[in-house]
């Protein structure tokens, strides 16, 4: 089992960035894929960004494609998310997510484990 932390929230103005952190327990977290989603007011929680485990291969939404950039530290079980060019609809909880079977996934329904969210809030 693993716990997932979550960092880096806050207010920014649009055109800003952050700079997110996911803090995994354990001895395991290298086997498992990462990713985040998000979810805004209102609206069903959606997939962001996705990376293998040994961080070789990523895969974001289109909405995020070339702004956002998720990256991983297995040594220091930590993955990253760097949000650039934030637009005020990125305003969202995002959470931090495990999968130890499916690679690619965007659902969230392939993710195991599951972090309690940090609020990302873009101002204009």
């Amino acid at each position: 089992q693993v716990q997932l932390v979550e960092s880096g929230g806050g207010l920014v103005q649009a055109g800003g960035s952050l700079r997110l952190s996911c803090a995994a327990s354990g001895r395991t977290f290298s086997t498992y894929v990462m990713g985040w989603f998000r979810q805004a007011p209102g609206k069903e929680r959606e997939f962001v960004v996705g990376i293998t485990r040994s961080g070789s291969n990523t895969y974001y939404a289109d909405s995020v494609k070339g702004r956002f950039t998720i990256s991983r530290d297995n040594a220091k079980n930590t993955v990253y998310l760097q949000m650039n060019s934030l637009k005020l609809e990125d305003t969202a909880v995002y959470y931090c997510a495990a999968a130890k079977y499916y690679s690619g996934s965007i659902y969230s329904s392939n993710y195991d484990y599951w972090g309690q969210g940090t609020q990302v809030t873009v101002s204009s």
